[in-house]
């Protein structure tokens, strides 16, 4: 990435310096392992064998300098959660040495991606799933978001789309649903989203993890009640 090509922004430099002091709780504890705090390393290799996986949230500024984030339209063939709106990611590899390697590499195989376009900057702590998957949000930035060509793989990913990173702090295009699970209710939050061809519907672990990254980056509680699944975030 040749960073004499474009200017980088001030606010986005800023903000880059701030996420990169964000470190995940070095105690917390997942299932069949844990996450060791490491100063040499600022993503953890991996200790021990589990059901992991990490997304990417990409994020980039716009012509106005707002903060968007990529998100993907998961193929209709999908073996599971079909046609629903996700974060570049997946399940690691045995050869993924940290989380942000795992995100990187499943952001390459489905929208074409390349890690040196992205600069990771900090990994959120991890969401748990009624599937037992632990899953790591992984914040990157593209610098220059002109140098990125998708390449869509058909197979997994039907479509690619962006979003003001802001709108899920904001109580607009918002709705809810109250489940319930082992006597205990929470809120799904359904985030409505449209683009020039098309309406997308942000919701469940995407919707929750994404309310969590933008907490972070805006240093800003939601505008609403988020009473998440208390399993997501186990410890």
């Amino acid at each position: 990435m040749n960073s004499d090509s474009f200017r980088r922004s001030e606010n986005l430099v800023k903000l880059a310096q701030r996420l990169r002091l964000n470190k995940p709780n070095p105690n917390f504890e997942i299932s069949d392992g844990t996450i060791e705090d490491s100063a040499a390393e600022p993503f953890p290799r991996f200790e021990t064998r589990s059901t992991r996986a990490a997304v990417l949230i990409c994020l980039f500024e716009d012509e106005n300098g707002d903060l968007r984030v990529i998100l993907t339209k998961r193929s209709s063939t999908m073996s599971s959660h079909s046609g629903e709106v996700a974060l570049p990611g997946g399940k690691r590899d045995d050869g993924d040495e940290n989380d942000a390697e795992t995100a990187l590499r499943e952001a390459k195989e489905e929208i074409g991606l390349e890690a040196s376009a992205v600069e990771v900057v900090t990994v959120l702590e991890p969401f748990h799933t009624k599937r037992n998957i632990t899953v790591f949000p992984v914040i990157g930035i593209i610098w220059d978001k002109s140098a990125f060509n998708p390449v869509l793989n058909a197979a997994e990913v039907e479509s690619i789309f962006d979003a003001p990173l802001q709108m899920f702090l904001k109580d607009e295009n918002r709705r809810q649903e109250e489940r319930e699970f082992m006597g205990c209710k929470y809120l799904l939050h359904f985030f409505d989203h449209k683009t020039r061809n098309e309406s997308y519907v942000i919701w469940a672990l995407t919707a929750g993890i994404l309310i969590k990254a933008a907490s972070v980056v805006y240093q800003l509680p939601p505008a609403f009640e988020t009473r998440m699944p208390p399993f997501w975030n186990r410890k």
